[in-house]
C-alpha cells in the first residue's frame, strides 16, 4: 500500500484528486479531496464502491473499470488520460480528468482534476456553434430566396433579344445578390438600354436595385419620358422622393446610370450618364462618351446637369454600357486595379470577335485578371452590336 502523507497534502493543495486501485480495479485508497469533491466520506468509496457509488449505474461503472484495466494492461509503461462523469452524493454531476499509470508494485494510481466548468464551457460553445450554424443557414436560405426574386425581376434573354437582336449581358454579382441592374425597353420610335449601379452590393445593393427597377418602369412606362437626359432628371427626382420620404434626415443612397436611346429609323443614338460613361468601338477606334459627374439621389444639394450626347451610329458599331466593378477589380501580378485604359483594350479585342463570343472572352479576362483576389464589386457589362 502506498503511503500518502506529505505527498497527499501537496496534491490536495494543488486541488488534485488521488485514487489507488489494485490489480482487480478495486479502490485501495481514495484521497480526502476526492471524497469532498463528490460529497462522500472517502472511506465509503473503497473497494468496488468506487465504481458503484460514484456512477449512474452499476454496468456503467463496470464498463469504465474494464476499459481502464484493458488499456493499461497493454501499455504498462505509459500513462493514460481519461475524462469521466461522476455522480455526487447530492445528485449532481462532476467531470474529472484523470492521468492514470501503473506503480512499481503493480498498483494503479489515478491523479484527477475537476474539469466540470471546462466541460460546461465546451458544451456552451458547442451549443452556440450549433445555433450560429442554424442562423447562418437561415440567413443563407433567405439570401438565396432573395436571389431568386431578384433574378426573376431581371428581364429575360428573350425580351432583351426582342429589343436588340445582337447583344450580351455579363452579369456577375459579388455576394449572391447584386446592386447592379439592367433594363431594356422599346416603344414605337426608340430602343432603350440602361445600366444601373446602385449604392452598395449584397442585400443593401439588391434592395436599391429593386427600387431602380420600380423607378425606371415609372419613368419609361407610366410617364413615357423619351429623351435620355430627361429620363435621368425624372429618375433623380423620383429616387430622391422615394428614399427620403420619411423624417428629416437625408439619405445619401443613390445610383449611377448610363442610358442610351436609339431611334429605329435614323439609327441616331442619344446617350446620357450619371457617373457612368459608355464606349463605342468603331473600326478598332475607341469612342468614349463622358457621363455627367453627378449620381442619382442626394448629392450635397447641388443643381445637377445631365448632358445628352447624340451620335449617328454606323453598321458594326459595338456599344458598351458598364458599371465600375470590372474596371475596379484588383488583380494581376501587382494586385492593382484593372483600370479604364486596360478595360478599353479588352473591349477593342472583344469588338473584333463575333458578338456571341464577346461575353465569354470578357468573363475569362476578368477571372484571369482577378485570379485568387476577392471580387471587388458587382460586375455588369452590356454589349450591343449595330
Amino acid at each position: 500500500m502506498v503511503q500518502f502523507d506529505i505527498q497527499e497534502q501537496v496534491l490536495e493543495k494543488l486541488n488534485a484528486l488521488v485514487v489507488v486501485l489494485n490489480r482487480n480495479g478495486n479502490a485501495e485508497y481514495v484521497s480526502k479531496s476526492a471524497g469532498e469533491l463528490l460529497g462522500y466520506d472517502c472511506s465509503l468509496l473503497l473497494g468496488s464502491n468506487w465504481w458503484e457509488v460514484t456512477r449512474f449505474s452499476k454496468p456503467d461503472g463496470e464498463r469504465t473499470k474494464n476499459k481502464i484495466l484493458a488499456l493499461l494492461e497493454h501499455s504498462t509503461n505509459s500513462a493514460q488520460t481519461f475524462e469521466h462523469l461522476f455522480r455526487t452524493s447530492y445528485g449532481g454531476q462532476k467531470w474529472i480528468r484523470w492521468n492514470v499509470s501503473y506503480l512499481s508494485d503493480g498498483q494503479i494510481i489515478g491523479i484527477g482534476y475537476d474539469v466540470t466548468e471546462k466541460k460546461h464551457q465546451e458544451k456552451q460553445l458547442q451549443e452556440r456553434a450549433i445555433l450560429l450554424q442554424q442562423q447562418h443557414k437561415e440567413i443563407k436560405d433567405s439570401i438565396f430566396y432573395a436571389q431568386r426574386i431578384q433574378r426573376n425581376s431581371l428581364q429575360s434573354k428573350t425580351h432583351i433579344n426582342s429589343v436588340f437582336g445582337q447583344n450580351f449581358v455579363l452579369y456577375k454579382p459579388k455576394d449572391i445578390l447584386s446592386g447592379d441592374f439592367f433594363f431594356f425597353f422599346q416603344d414605337e420610335d426608340n430602343r432603350y438600354a440602361i445600366a444601373v449601379d446602385c449604392t452598395g452590393h449584397g442585400v443593401p445593393g439588391a434592395m436599391m436595385s429593386m427600387v431602380a427597377n420600380s423607378i425606371i418602369k415609372e419613368v419609361l412606362l407610366n410617364k413615357k419620358i423619351k429623351a435620355a437626359s430627361q429620363i435621368l432628371y425624372e429618375m433623380d427626382k423620383v429616387l430622391f422622393n422615394s428614399i427620403n420620404s420619411y423624417g428629416t434626415e437625408l439619405n445619401s443612397d443613390g445610383m449611377d446610370v448610363a442610358i442610351i436611346s436609339i431611334n429605329k429609323k435614323s439609327n441616331r443614338m442619344h446617350f446620357a450618364g450619371a457617373f457612368r460613361p459608355m464606349i463605342i468601338i468603331r473600326d478598332q477606334t475607341v469612342i468614349e462618351l463622358k457621363a455627367s459627374r453627378y449620381p442619382l439621389g442626394f448629392y450635397n444639394d447641388v443643381e445637377k446637369i445631365f448632358e445628352e450626347h447624340v451620335i449617328l451610329l454606323q453598321a458594326n458599331d459595338c456599344l458598351y454600357l458598364f458599371t465600375d466593378g470590372f474596371i475596379d477589380q484588383f488583380g494581376g501580378e501587382a494586385g492593382k486595379k484593372l483600370n479604364k485604359r486596360n478595360f478599353k483594350e479588352l473591349l477593342k479585342m472583344a469588338a473584333a470577335m463575333p458578338l456571341n463570343e464577346q461575353e465569354s472572352f470578357l468573363e475569362y479576362s476578368f477571372n484571369n485578371w482577378k485570379q485568387e483576389e476577392e471580387q471587388t464589386d458587382d460586375v455588369l457589362v452590356i454589349g450591343i452590336k449595330i
